[in-house]
């Protein structure tokens, strides 16, 4: 189970990096979402940033059953390339936080509860897709933000 979706999360991530990968610094820093009251979906600087400190949350959620840390992320993302680069980083300590669990067996795992600041409990599995899916959403958003160009 670790593996599979861990390898499900680095694909949607890399989804993502490949649109960042293409754009333009303008691009990065152009409002693009004139009508959002969220402050996170602005422009795709400020979902870059969103997407990656959400990340950390969920890898911080996970390594909470082994530690009782909290891994507080407040870098800046200038770029496209410093968010990819940010991005990697993230997914680098998402990984080593599933090597701290890799010893646990599967029931183990799905026994895992987490709740979530915004009001849900997940347990294991439904974390680690509500992640994938959170990438695979912004990734939609931000190819949405190219297409309509203003």
């Amino acid at each position: 189970m670790l593996v599979s979706l861990l390898q499900e999360y680095k694909k949607a991530a890399e989804e993502y990096i490949d649109i960042l990968k293409n754009i333009s610094q303008i691009q990065f820093e152009k409002g693009s979402d004139k009508h959002t009251k969220d402050i996170d979906c602005k422009s795709i600087k400020t979902v870059t940033f969103h997407v990656v400190q959400s990340g950390y949350t969920y890898a911080n959620y996970v390594d909470s059953v082994v530690k009782k840390e909290w891994y507080k992320y407040d870098e800046t993302i200038d770029t496209a390339e410093n968010g990819i680069i940010e991005i990697r980083k993230m997914l680098a300590f998402t990984e080593g936080v599933f090597n701290e669990i890799s010893n646990k067996s599967n029931n183990e795992i799905e026994q895992y509860k987490f709740d979530a600041r915004w009001g849900v409990t997940y347990d294991f599995e439904q974390l680690i897709e509500h992640a994938i899916v959170h990438f695979l959403r912004h990734r939609r958003q931000v190819s949405n933000f190219l297409k309509n160009k203003e």
